[in-house]
This record gives structure tokens, C-alpha cells and sequence, in this order.
């Protein structure tokens, strides 16, 4: 197969191929007529997996780790497990950030509804972002 045909194969574009082939994780053959790289279901079964690999989080050098256990022989799938795991730990931890930043931003957009604009004057840049976290003054008449 030549590029375009393992790429397609594969569900990817081909700078994709020509990426994991400089990575080494595709080992074509050059075709000593026109010197194409050649590629074989092999090639495309390793593409398939990487392509799999990334859409679950992992990097190129876990890809490449767990390409090489299979390689030898050894089963990956233990330290997939480990990998995932810690993974998933550290996902998680981002999306509680990620809350956390949210819950923070509808806090200040919401009180940036009732604060008047501000001119810069020396001691200050911009009061919004300065003063959100402040409670905001009543205004109109108690009685």
C-alpha cells in the first residue's frame, strides 16, 4: 500500500502516516523501481492501534512502549491498565479545575452585571477583574 491507501484505510490523512512513520512506528518498505514507501497490513494494524491509542489519551511514546512489549512478546496490557489508571486520576482532577474555574466565572460575570465601567487612574487596571470577589454595595433607600 502506498500512502494514500493506508492512510485511507486507516481513517487518517496522510501526513498522519508520514508523521508515525518518521516516529518509527510504521516500518515500510521502499519500492526500488520508484522508491515509494510501501506499507503492509502490518503497517495498517499498527496505524489502526496508534490512531486508537490517541483517542484514548495516550502519548506517542506510551504508543510506542506498548508497541514494544507486543513486539517482544510481552503482553502491554498491565501497564496500559497502570497507565490508564493514572490517566484518568489526573482527567479528573482537571475537570474538578475545570469546575472550580467555571463556578469562579459565573461569580464574576455575575457581578460584573452591577459594576460600572472603569477608567485606569494609577490604582487601577481594570476593576472588574480587581474587585469581583467584593461584595457588591446595595444601592436604594432602606427604610
Amino acid at each position: 500500500m502506498k500512502v494514500k491507501e493506508i492512510a485511507m484505510g486507516a481513517g487518517v490523512n496522510p501526513d498522519t502516516v508520514r508523521f508515525y512513520t518518521r516516529e518509527g512506528l510504521l516500518k515500510p518498505t521502499r519500492n526500488p523501481d520508484n522508491n515509494y514507501q510501501l506499507y503492509d497490513a502490518e503497517d495498517l494494524r499498527r496505524l489502526r492501534f496508534a490512531r486508537k491509542a490517541r483517542q484514548l489519551g495516550f502519548s506517542l511514546p506510551e504508543i510506542r512502549q506498548i508497541l514494544e512489549q507486543a513486539e517482544d512478546h510481552h503482553s502491554p496490557c498491565p501497564m496500559v491498565r497502570d497507565v490508564f489508571q493514572q490517566r484518568l486520576a489526573e482527567v479528573e482532577r482537571e475537570i474538578a479545575e475545570l469546575q472550580q474555574l467555571r463556578g469562579r466565572m459565573t461569580a464574576a460575570l455575575s457581578a460584573w452585571q452591577n459594576m460600572p465601567d472603569g477608567t485606569p487612574d494609577g490604582h487601577t487596571i481594570c476593576q472588574l477583574i480587581e474587585h469581583w470577589d467584593e461584595p457588591v454595595p446595595e444601592t436604594g433607600n432602606k427604610e
